[in-house]
């Protein structure tokens, strides 16, 4: 990656000391864990809450809860990393929905509640992570907690009504209003849910709720759509078919899982050359160890903090990991990696070459873009901004310079340090509203 220099002209900025630290690995949001805790908390309360009223009134209908919950931990036995590297199990999410939402069964009527659908629900998102702990890899609690209350939502918006004969008396227990009403129930637990995954997501990265949120929201038109859709189906079907709708009306949700599974690996497998290809710098001694994660980590960050969208921070990370690939055109290391002592001239070179080898590379076309105009200040120098110089340029070209400056002392004095130098150079070298973007990132840093 281009140092304080090649990412313009740090002047009088000194570079960090190689072998230092990741500065970032272990930032969290101050008060975020203790929104983290509320969940867990609340998720543990209804299942002791549920326990408790099914010791009271005792457990209905084993043979279909045994039925549907193993159907949910099959689901989660078949977890996938989808699209935006987030861990879902699209069948078990179904198959849960689909109980909480379940009231005849082949003609019979049912008589589970909430309480047994939240214990249900539980006990097999439990057994679908008992592989998970085996392997010695740690439990997906965040998982758990947002399938407990998401479906604990939906059950309370349909079994209360049902078993009380609500549904039936307002003629919403059949027919295209019954379909309606356990789609509005549907779609009110998957946006409580996404609001879940919103508070978890962005307590573990750092980012500011609202910017999660819109993330997550993404995510539910895709496979999120097909899940609701599937669990209402199943509810609906199993009504007139039993069990075996089950199976019968998974078949679809199953496809759409393979598709986003292959897509992922797919990504995985670029992601996995790209950093390779990153390393290659570190391993000539071009530039200093972990240098390329560090940068990547903080770039992506502070794209997150300035409210990138998930395909724009997948850019950024390219770019991030890949941006210092054309020092391998010098003939002699730069000491310390750091390339300030070089022309912009030299640098606009390097960036360049670099953005050469990575269109050899089948990455996409924006990240050699943004790679070869790293060099570029944010201000000409008759002061007028250069508005085509990409944003995840001047993020890279930031969190660059912060590394090169911060990495042989990540604490907190330094770091303030380091950040009015960058402010000083937001005259010409650096975007002010990037430099701001990294400040408040550094200040959910531990100290």
């Amino acid at each position: 990656m281009q140092q304080a220099g090649s990412a313009g002209g740090t002047s009088g900025l000194r570079p960090g000391a190689a072998g230092a630290p990741p500065t970032i690995d272990a930032a969290r949001v101050g008060r975020l864990p203790r929104r983290i805790v509320a969940v867990y908390v609340s998720a543990v309360g209804l299942v002791v809450a549920s326990g408790a009223w099914l010791a009271v009134y005792g457990f209905v209908e084993p043979w279909i809860a045994l039925a549907f919950g193993t159907f949910v931990a099959v689901g989660e036995l078949m977890r996938t990393t989808l699209p935006g590297d987030r861990a879902q199990a699209p069948l078990g999410a179904a198959g849960a929905l689909a109980y909480a939402l379940l009231g005849a069964l082949a003609g019979e009527r049912t008589h589970h509640g909430v309480a047994q659908v939240v214990v249900v629900t539980t006990g097999a998102a439990m057994v679908g992570m008992v592989p998970r702990v085996v392997r010695g890899r740690q439990p997906r609690w965040d998982s758990v907690a947002r399938r407990v209350l998401s479906v604990g939502v939906a059950a309370l918006l349909f079994q209360p009504f049902y078993n009380r004969g609500v549904l039936l008396r307002h003629g919403l227990e059949h027919g295209p209003a019954n379909g309606a009403y356990l789609a509005v129930c549907a779609g009110v637990a998957a946006l409580a849910d996404m609001g879940l995954a919103a508070l978890l997501a962005g307590a573990h990265s750092g980012a500011r709720f609202t910017h999660a949120l819109r993330d997550e929201s993404c995510a539910l038109l895709r496979i999120g759509s097909a899940i609701v859709a599937t669990g209402v189906v199943i509810a609906i079907a199993a009504g007139e078919i039993g069990l075996w709708a089950l199976p019968l009306f998974s078949v679809p949700l199953l496809l759409t899982q393979a598709g986003f599974r292959r897509y992922a690996a797919i990504r995985a497998t670029q992601r996995q050359t790209i950093a390779s290809l990153a390393r290659a710098t570190e391993v000539a001694g071009y530039t200093l160890p972990g240098h390329a994660q560090r940068v990547t980590l903080l770039a992506c960050r502070v794209g997150r903090e300035l409210a990138l969208n998930e395909g724009e921070l997948l850019l950024l990370e390219y770019a991030a990991l890949m941006h210092d690939i054309g020092q391998l055109s010098l003939v002699d290391p730069i000491p310390g990696g750091a390339t300030a002592l070089l022309s912009r001239t030299e640098q606009r070179r390097i960036g360049q070459l670099g953005s050469e080898v990575i269109r050899r590379t089948g990455v996409p076309p924006e990240v050699a873009e943004i790679v070869a105009r790293l060099a570029e200040p944010y201000r000409r120098p008759d002061g007028s901004r250069d508005g085509d110089v990409p944003l995840a340029a001047r993020i890279v070209r930031v969190a660059n310079a912060y590394d090169d400056l911060a990495c042989d002392d990540p604490g907190p004095a330094r770091r303030e340090e380091v950040l009015a130098q960058l402010r000083e150079e937001t005259a010409q070298e650096y975007e002010p509203r990037v430099v701001e973007a990294l400040a408040r990132v550094c200040q959910r840093m531990p100290g």
